[in-house]
């Protein structure tokens, strides 16, 4: 081969030589180019991401403080109703126990105390009739401490007459007693209050019909009573 045509061979590999140079250049470029461009766009994505669960975690907190807030409300309110219901439960349980009411409810007024006739022993009667049927609820008329108490129709130590009876120390030094009861429900040396159900009526012993023969006292014993309904009255009582 002459040297004028190798000479043209190495200038021809020498131009395609460059051409793949400059066309791997470009390649390069714009592989180099897609990366930066792809990198760019993760990092917007990642950004967007945790930018929305910043915004979730933030309401989610925002939701919990606001329940927590309102829970803590709901149980202030709760509490200050407890309060008022002890209070007003209290208030009503101390002027319930300061108060005297009649030993029963829906009755007819009977014999009366001091009037006098041979239905009594003594010629006269001791305490005030309470008609209502048997069975009626006996209620306390002032809260004290049962100091008699008997079911043996001796009248709790004070006669036959009264049948099955019940005799109540008070804090005032008086006596209530309530006789010809069907069941006396309490026992000596308890503590009752106002209002409480301690038997109920009947006809035991010296008795003409159902009825409650209601006394006061200045003593735990017969003889020592006064007039039960002036008594009553005194107290702020109705009868």
């Amino acid at each position: 081969m002459s040297k004028r045509a190798s000479s043209h061979i190495s200038n021809r590999s020498l131009r395609r030589g460059a051409a793949a140079l400059v066309a791997a250049g470009m390649g390069a470029t714009a592989l180099f180019g897609a990366g930066t461009a792809f990198a760019a766009d993760s990092k917007d994505t990642i950004l967007a991401g945790a930018s929305s669960t910043a915004t979730a975690l933030d309401q989610q907190v925002s939701a919990q403080s606001t329940a927590a807030k309102k829970a803590a409300e709901s149980a202030k309110k709760s509490a200050e109703s407890a309060k008022k219901a002890a209070d007003a439960k209290a208030a009503s349980d101390k002027k319930l126990a300061s108060e005297w009411i009649t030993p029963v409810s829906n009755y007819t007024l009977g014999s009366t105390f001091g009037t006098g006739g041979n239905l009594w022993s003594s010629g006269s009667h001791s305490g005030q009739d309470f008609v209502v049927p048997s069975g009626t609820a006996v209620k306390a008329v002032h809260g004290g401490t049962v100091v008699k108490a008997s079911n043996n129709l001796d009248g709790a130590g004070d006669g036959s007459a009264y049948g099955n009876a019940i005799v109540i120390k008070h804090d005032n030094g008086t006596y209530s007693q309530y006789a010809h009861l069907t069941s006396a429900d309490v026992t000596v040396g308890q503590t009752v209050t106002t209002g409480q159900v301690i038997g109920h009526s009947g006809s035991t012993g010296n008795s003409t019909g159902p009825h409650l023969h209601f006394e006061i006292r200045t003593t735990p014993d017969y003889g020592s009573g006064v007039n039960p309904v002036t008594f009553l009255r005194s107290q702020g009582v109705t009868v």
